[in-house]
């Protein structure tokens, strides 16, 4: 046996290298989904952006819900609607600014280094929120019922629990349908104040179209995902219902996420 001066690895009769050497050639393991999953969902409460919008979000909920009681009475169904209010605004916006923050904040070149399948970062980053969606739909609910419970007591009236299951699951599925909307169209712009500004204005748009006639009604009633969604947050679709729920779906979720992943895979990272 002798030893290399230059590089002090130990080398045999033959000139292989021995244990003690590196492997440089040996391929990386790659990451696993569920390891970019979490490390997603803890970017979500980790960062700035998003301590703010979560404290936000936490203090209208309890707010609306507070309020919308004292006014309104003990109802279970519209305090749970009522709290809906702020995260259906603030969790979009949130999954705005996750999808675009790589490129905002200039990391794309580092994320990809490390995960060269570009497609498995933003459906991590997705994935996470929409999980998240749903739970801050269950915080809502978990909310809504001791303040009907203590306002029933504080007003002596009589509470009324009475929730349609499948109202409550369309709910869910609305808030889950408008996230959606905000990661398309963050994956699609790239650059969170474009997108921020299409989502809050768009329901002024469509409200507007829907107030210019038959036509304009007949428009938003297929195209605009907020109208399409009312029939299954009501709990009560019928398949017309579903058709126009499915368009506006795809106009507003599917093209632009499938344009957004197409454009994620061949942006120039620098």
């Amino acid at each position: 046996m002798t030893t290399t001066p230059t590089t002090g690895n130990t080398v045999n009769d033959t000139g292989d290298l021995g244990s003690k050497a590196t492997d440089i050639h040996r391929p990386r393991t790659p990451i696993p989904f569920r390891r970019l999953l979490a490390v997603e969902a803890r970017k979500l409460f980790d960062t700035r952006n998003g301590k703010i919008i979560f404290a936000i979000m936490i203090v209208l909920t309890l707010a609306s819900v507070i309020g919308r009681g004292v006014a309104s009475g003990p109802h279970l169904h519209t305090l749970i609607g009522t709290a809906g209010i702020g995260f259906g605004t603030l969790l979009p916006v949130l999954g705005i600014l996750t999808v675009t923050g790589e490129w905002s904040h200039r990391t794309a070149l580092t994320t990809f280094a490390l995960e060269p399948r570009r497609l498995r970062v933003p459906a991590a980053k997705c994935l996470s929120l929409l999980i998240t969606t749903v739970a801050a739909c269950l915080f809502a609910i978990l909310v809504a019922i001791p303040v009907t419970a203590v306002v029933s007591g504080v007003q002596d009236v009589p509470a009324t629990w009475e929730v349609e299951p499948l109202a409550l699951l369309g709910w869910i599925a609305t808030g889950v349908l408008v996230v959606a909307e905000g990661l398309a169209l963050g994956m699609l712009l790239l650059n969170a104040p474009a997108a921020i500004v299409i989502l809050l204005v768009t329901p002024v748009v469509w409200s507007a179209v829907s107030g210019l006639g038959a036509t304009g009604k007949a428009l938003a009633g297929w195209l605009d995902l907020n109208t399409t969604a009312n029939p299954l947050m009501a709990g009560d679709m019928t398949g017309g219902d579903a058709a126009r729920l499915a368009v506006s779906a795809i106009v507003w979720i599917v093209v632009p996420m499938t344009a957004g992943a197409v454009r994620v895979i061949r942006k120039e990272v620098n």
